[in-house]
C-alpha cells in the first residue's frame, strides 16, 4: 500500500471531491437551482464529506481521524437522502439519480473501509506516540 502523506492522497477524499463537483453541476440549472433550501443543503452536505476527511487527516491523531470520518460518512448519507428528495421533485432524471447515488455509495464504502482499517491498525497518530 502506498504511503498516504496528504489528505489529497486519500481515495475517499478524491471520490468525495468528484461527488461534490457532480452535485454542484446538477444544482446550477433548472428547478433545482431555484430550490434554494435543498440546493444549498445538498451542496453543504457534499462539501462536508471532503472537508471532514481533510480536517480529520490533518489532526494527526487516529482517534480524531476516525471521528471526522464518521462525520463524513454521515454527510454522505445526508447527500443520498437529499438526492431522493431531488428525484421525487423531478429536479433530476432517474439516470442522474442513479449515477449520483452510486457515487455516494462508493464514497461511503471507501470511508467505511478506511475506518475499519484504522480501527484494526496498530498505527497511531503523532499525538499518541
Amino acid at each position: 500500500m502506498a504511503r498516504v502523506e496528504r489528505f489529497e492522497d486519500v481515495d475517499a477524499w478524491r471520490k468525495a471531491r468528484e461527488l461534490t463537483n457532480l452535485i454542484y453541476q446538477i444544482t446550477t440549472t433548472g428547478e433545482f437551482a431555484r430550490d434554494f433550501g435543498l440546493r444549498d443543503q445538498i451542496r453543504r452536505a457534499a462539501v462536508s464529506i471532503l472537508s471532514n476527511i481533510a480536517e480529520g487527516f490533518e489532526r494527526d491523531g487516529d482517534k480524531e481521524f476516525l471521528q471526522f470520518l464518521s462525520l463524513a460518512k454521515g454527510s454522505c448519507g445526508e447527500v443520498r437522502a437529499q438526492l431522493y428528495a431531488a428525484c421525487d421533485q423531478e429536479y433530476i432524471s432517474d439516470a442522474q439519480f442513479q449515477k449520483l447515488i452510486e457515487k455516494a455509495i462508493e464514497v461511503s464504502r471507501l470511508i467505511a473501509g478506511l475506518m475499519r482499517y484504522l480501527n484494526a491498525s496498530d498505527l497511531r497518530g503523532i499525538k499518541y506516540k
